[in-house]
């Protein structure tokens, strides 16, 4: 199918630099990916790689005034990079929408979860705040959060991390975006609340066709949900392929390194008759 395969998201010679004293400080060096209708690209490297400010650069969320950005970010064929700001705050959320790291840190904390959710979806739609509220609480069932009506009375810092997460997700995922991008979605959560975040992006794409830039350090978490992976060091792209492909056969000495790295559970004879057993 044409939808399956058309480009959404496109970056191409992408460069950004920080100005300083001493002249302008490179921090990504022309990167290029595309990211196909309903697919999941896994951007991968260590802390500092630059996959972060990838991901503000895609949303035009770095300073302009202390940063500069070259080379085209085009979403649906429309070019992002330049995008006065007060149309680039209606593509935010309702066209591309961001999953921060730290969920605190993308809600305001003198605000009910509620008036922030039902605020977000009246900015990027016709409805009214009772329909507003329908599609809060509709949302937030579907990635299984309970008692939806009374947790959108309630302040961010009364919910856990893995639940903030998930209304952020359900946030996302109500205004229907063509692009998710999710930067070190399981942080800081437990094993069962990073496997449900991760079921939960799986069937947002599944459903809606969403496609997801999954920015993530834990090869784990990009071998559970990509379905192509790039992988980054020092600000550039130094190898891209099929998830499949990437962890059977790496090609660069550096995704050689990250993969030996990945923890690796040694198991003794006696362990593996207890688990089999």
């Amino acid at each position: 199918m044409v939808e399956q395969t058309s480009h959404v998201l496109q970056v191409k010679g992408l460069k950004v630099s920080v100005k300083s004293e001493q002249g302008n400080v490179p921090l990504i060096h022309a990167v290029d990916f595309e990211l196909n209708s309903g697919r999941v690209l896994g951007l991968v490297g260590e802390s500092g790689s630059g996959k972060t400010v990838t991901s503000l650069s895609i949303m035009q969320m770095l300073d302009r005034k202390t940063t500069s950005i070259e080379g085209s970010i085009r979403l649906n064929s429309r070019e992002l990079n330049g995008m006065k700001d007060d149309e680039m705050r209606r593509v935010r959320g309702k066209e591309i929408a961001f999953i921060m790291q730290n969920p605190m840190n993308a809600f305001s904390p003198v605000n009910t979860i509620g008036s922030q959710f039902i605020d977000t979806i009246r900015t990027h739609t016709n409805a009214s705040k009772k329909q507003a509220a329908e599609l809060a609480i509709s949302a937030m069932l579907d990635v299984n959060l309970p008692h939806p009506s009374e947790l959108l009375r309630l302040y961010p810092f009364e919910l856990s991390g893995g639940m903030l997460q998930r209304v952020m997700i359900a946030l996302c995922v109500c205004l229907k975006p063509s692009v998710i991008i999710a930067d070190e979605p399981t942080t800081a959560l437990d094993v069962t609340n990073q496997l449900q975040v991760l079921r939960q992006l799986d069937r947002v794409r599944q459903e809606h066709g969403t496609s997801i830039l999954l920015i993530s350090h834990d090869l784990g978490v990009i071998a559970e949900l990509a379905d192509d992976v790039a992988v980054m060091q020092h600000g550039r792209i130094v190898e891209q392929a099929d998830v499949f492909e990437l962890f059977d056969s790496p090609k660069h000495t550096y995704t050689k390194t990250l993969l030996a790295a990945r923890p690796m559970l040694q198991l003794t004879p006696q362990m593996a008759n207890c688990i089999w057993t």
